[in-house]
């Protein structure tokens, strides 16, 4: 089983390690379209006259606050790596909580768990990399949009890293519109939405909570690591889920898509 998940926009710098190795990430053969990102992020956030730093700053999205990212993200060559399960520090990282894992589950989420990310592509929560800043949305000079480079480099080596299994999606929709299984890959794909039932006026209602709809996919991972689960399909895979008491409801898609399947929680 493969594990999709977004990157978190919170993240701690490392206090010290060596630098990351774009060669050394899970899916070496993405080192190049790394090295290609990293190079131009660094000499577009390196330029330190006020044009360039509003111009860096306009580019990475970021307000006149947010100066210390564009210098963070010029040192990223040198800058201390740690791996990624320490350096992502959202919503869905804490509620993970890997740190708390026993090693056997610890081993299960660096093996399925895969994080789509705008500077490194993809890569395993044990894979070492510094704080950046860096989203999908973002559109370098001359590299063009993150997100139409990305899908272009991950199709073909993602394609063959999903192996036979089934894949759980838990990627938001920025991220994954950064590689979508199509195909036969595409029927054993369960991409997954959080919402929030409550009563209102005597009537069930369901939302997208935000918050919540990222804390839950991290408990739903910590669980499943727990679980030590080996689904073969998808089938077996709504059915580890029921057995580990989540309330899980598929809709109907057409053919060709990755399966659509809510979680509903009732309790925030």
């Amino acid at each position: 089983m493969l594990i999709l998940l977004p990157p978190s926009e919170g993240k701690t710098a490392p206090a010290a390690g060596e630098p990351a190795d774009p060669a050394g990430l899970w899916l070496p053969g993405l080192a190049g379209a790394r090295r290609r990102i990293l190079g131009r992020l660094v000499t577009v956030t390196r330029r330190t006259s006020a044009r360039g730093v509003a111009d860096s700053l306009a580019i990475l999205g970021l307000s006149a606050g947010q100066h210390g990212e564009i210098a963070r993200n010029a040192a990223l060559v040198t800058a201390p790596a740690a791996p990624a399960a320490e350096v992502y520090t959202g919503v869905l990282y804490e509620a993970l909580g890997t740190t708390g894992l026993s090693p056997g589950a610890r081993a299960w989420v660096d093996e399925r768990a895969v994080v789509f990310s705008g500077l490194w592509g993809v890569l395993r929560l044990s894979d070492r990399i510094p704080a950046y800043r860096c989203s999908v949305g973002v559109t370098l000079p001359v590299v063009g949009g993150l997100t139409a480079y990305w899908k272009k480099a991950l199709s073909p080596a993602l394609d063959r890293a999903a192996g036979d299994g089934p894949v759980l999606d838990l990627r938001s929709g920025a991220y994954a519109a950064m590689w979508a299984p199509s195909g036969e890959l595409a029927g054993r794909t369960m991409a997954l939405r959080v919402l929030h039932e409550r009563v209102v006026d005597g009537e069930p209602r369901r939302s997208v909570v935000s918050h919540f709809n990222k804390a839950t996919k991290g408990r739903l991972v910590r669980a499943l690591a727990e679980a030590g689960a080996a689904p073969a399909s998808v089938e077996e895979l709504l059915s580890v889920l029921r057995d580990l008491k989540y309330t899980v409801e598929e809709r109907p898609v057409a053919a060709g898509r990755p399966r659509q399947v809510d979680v509903i929680v009732r309790e925030l």
